[in-house]
């Protein structure tokens, strides 16, 4: 029976049998192929000084963070909101001086105060992949292609990729379409809400071009090389040309220039990964700066809760399990558990083979179907 201290705060859930072992495949399948790329991984602490979570990465929002005192230090702790911030970390200080580019791949749970108004989740697994080092196209190139890898490898299938550009409103107000710093916010908020006439409301109907050059990758591209920019946007439609090319055929993909969700901290290049059978975006990534060390960077994170919806896993399978009456033989249990086999051993005589579960039943050393 439920009582009121049994239940879990909102955002919160247990995954029970079932799903923790879908989440436990996925999870192995994706870090094995990050592994075939030759992605180390690191296990960073669920937990560290708000400080140093804060001042790796542009964008962190520290308001985000389950924050407490060190009652050690007496100095703020916080519960890591993304993991991504810890690897720059790790690269900036105990592998500062390891060969560059560095490849680390991680996986591990990560929370935060308050969900967003799109995902109810306060505690989520995040998996993903950091190239340290370099920014370039052969750089954003391997991330995507990396990400598609271990998305394959995981039995995700229908996906796309989604790029954007997510410092280009910053680009092109430097010189090309001028906007003091007040204007380019409100530029971007309106850019965020599709909103053409809010646009030019605030000044910004240079940037209207941006709203319409969203869609199949090339058509997308072919829009925004129009746009008068002085040439600002010559180097950046090159390289996203150049990354589709490496790509090839084999997801289909979109263009969405102006797009900036869940890009807080990336720079010159971001993307989003998507299947037909998913609602959310199973992960993103891009090429950013850590902050301290300036030093280039290009990654992905992908979120197991989508992966899960994609795969259509969660649900209560049936697996081949051999039931050990008691007495049993305990050599062959071993060599069949050594042969691939799952077994459960009968504990009282009254345990039933079909009532726990069990597809097979150990008899005259062999393993018989219900």
């Amino acid at each position: 029976m439920t009582q009121p201290d049994d239940l879990l705060p909102i955002g919160l859930e247990d995954a029970l049998p079932a799903r923790a072992a879908a989440i436990t495949s996925a999870m192995r399948q994706v870090l094995q192929s990050m592994d075939a790329h030759g992605y180390d991984r690191v296990r960073p602490p669920l937990v560290e000084f708000e400080q140093s979570l804060a001042g790796r990465m542009e964008g962190v929002a520290t308001r985000r963070m389950v924050r407490f005192t060190d009652p050690e230090s007496l100095r703020t702790l916080a519960l890591r909101s993304d993991m991504t911030v810890q690897v720059g970390r790790i690269a900036a200080t105990s592998l500062r001086e390891a060969p560059r580019p560095l490849r680390l791949c991680y996986a591990g749970e990560v929370a935060t105060i308050k969900a967003d108004q799109l995902d109810p989740a306060r505690q989520r697994l995040q998996l993903g992949a950091e190239l340290v080092g370099s920014d370039s196209v052969a750089a954003a190139a391997e991330a995507v292609s990396v990400a598609l890898d271990a998305l394959e490898a995981a039995g995700v299938d229908g996906l796309s990729v989604d790029f954007t550009m997510p410092d280009l409103v910053d680009t092109l107000a430097e010189e090309a379409l001028p906007l003091d710093m007040e204007q380019r916010e409100a530029v971007r908020r309106e850019l965020d809400m599709k909103d053409a006439g809010g646009l030019k409301a605030v000044g910004g109907e240079a940037y209207l071009p941006l709203l319409y050059a969203a869609g199949p990758m090339e058509q997308a591209l072919e829009k925004l090389s129009a746009l008068d920019a002085g040439g600002v946007l010559a180097s950046r439609t090159a390289a996203l040309r150049e990354v589709a090319a490496i790509l090839g055929e084999r997801v289909r993909l979109t263009l969405d220039p102006s797009e900036r969700h869940g890009f807080g901290y990336q720079s010159w290049f971001g993307f989003t990964l998507h299947s037909d059978k998913a609602r959310g975006a199973l992960g993103r990534g891009g090429t950013y700066a850590i902050k301290g060390s300036d030093e280039a960077a290009t990654g992905f994170s992908l979120y197991m809760e989508p992966i899960l919806e994609a795969l259509g896993k969660g649900e209560a399978e049936q697996r081949d399990t051999v039931f050990l009456p008691l007495g049993h033989d305990r050599s062959v249990a071993a060599s069949l558990r050594a042969d691939g086999w799952r077994t459960r051993a009968a504990v009282n005589a009254e345990d039933d083979a079909a009532t726990l579960g069990c597809t097979h039943r150990l008899e005259n050393g062999e393993a018989k179907p219900l």
